[in-house]
């Protein structure tokens, strides 16, 4: 089975490094909820508004969120879209990998004595 994405290696390199840091998983998971000013995300952290905004712009840069000015504020929202992407390519390697566990079982069970098949 070949994993089929619409998904480029880039873009798929970008999600993923970004999903990688504790900090930005959560800021994704506020801004699904609802969308929030960069300046309400930064109340949630230990950290400089600089740093939460470097970590929206990575995001941003992933495609897995979005930003909009609103007067004097950025407001963050997230991409759904862009998660269901990434979801769809890791369903894929789970149906290649219980493609291949299948195929496991296959051989076991053909190379097994005959008094022992199915007993395991």
């Amino acid at each position: 089975m070949v994993v089929q994405n619409e998904l480029t290696d880039d873009e798929v390199d970008r999600i993923f490094q970004a999903l990688a840091d504790t900090t930005r998983r959560d800021i994704v998971t506020r801004v699904l909820r609802q969308e929030q000013s960069v300046s309400a995300l930064a109340g949630h952290y230990r950290m400089s508004f600089a740093a939460v905004q470097k970590h929206v712009a990575v995001l941003e840069r992933a495609s897995l969120v979005t930003k909009e000015r609103r007067g004097r504020e950025q407001v963050v929202r997230g991409n759904v879209a862009t998660l269901r992407r990434a979801a769809g390519l890791l369903e894929d390697y789970e149906q290649i990998w219980r493609g291949r566990a299948r195929a496991i079982e296959r051989l076991l069970a053909e190379e097994a004595p005959p008094g022992n098949r199915g007993t395991q």
